[in-house]
């Protein structure tokens, strides 16, 4: 509250809400959790949640725009870096390999939970999604001009989906490999050759909860 008596929105119990509502939702499933699960496990009483989302959607909708967010962004930075387009291309996948290793939990709940969206929201998501896809085709076929775009378009979606594979597989390796595997996994399906072999880890983002967990053995979900 302020010296004037009104009430404000604290920002950190915001993003409280929303690590917690990342962890649970991924592990329990949209409607395995309720919006007093998620004020519980953010240390806030229920009507407190209702300050910042007005319904469990709404939260969702805020964790999946993250993920488009994040991603659009790095594309974003690659394209107006100034540098040539090897380089953009190893930025983008850099970038979406780094998300998928870091915020791995993310990723899961976008793959799980796109359909429990509202209408309208799925419908935004989709639409940015075709626009990060594009940036990459655009590259790809600045590298390979012999490519059809249908066959260029197959090539993006084919790396992307090598690595998101994060999501649903625990290899067990160490995230510096696992960081190096998909990296390649990805060029191979564009048919580029990685520069450096994509050799240094991700880092995870302080305050945040590792997305990949390299300790255990490997297990499909």
């Amino acid at each position: 509250m302020n010296s004037g008596g009104v009430r404000t929105r604290d920002p950190d119990r915001r993003l409280r809400i929303l690590r917690a509502a990342e962890v649970l939702l991924a592990e329990r499933g949209f409607y395995g959790v309720s919006m007093a699960d998620i004020g519980g496990a953010a240390g806030i009483v229920g009507s407190g949640v209702y300050r910042h989302f007005n319904s469990k959607s709404a939260v969702l909708v805020a964790l999946l725009d993250e993920v488009m967010d994040r991603l659009l962004q790095t594309a974003s930075d690659a394209g107006g870096s100034g540098k040539d387009e090897q380089e953009v291309l190893a930025a983008l996948v850099r970038g979406q390999v780094c998300f998928a290793v870091d915020d791995r939990a993310l990723l899961q709940l976008y793959q799980r939970e796109v359909h429990s969206l509202p209408d309208a929201d799925r419908r935004r998501l989709r639409r940015l999604q075709r626009h990060y896809v594009e940036e990459w085709v655009h590259v790809l076929i600045e590298l390979r001009p012999e490519l059809t775009d249908g066959v260029a378009r197959a090539s993006v979606h084919a790396a992307i989906g090598a690595v998101q594979s994060v999501a649903t597989y625990d290899s067990g390796l160490p995230i510096a490999e696992v960081v190096a595997l998909l990296t390649r996994s990805a060029f191979a399906c564009l048919g580029i050759t990685p520069p450096g072999c994509g050799q240094n880890a991700c880092v995870t983002p302080a305050g945040r909860q590792a997305g990949y967990q390299h300790s255990s053995p490997g297990k499909h979900p």
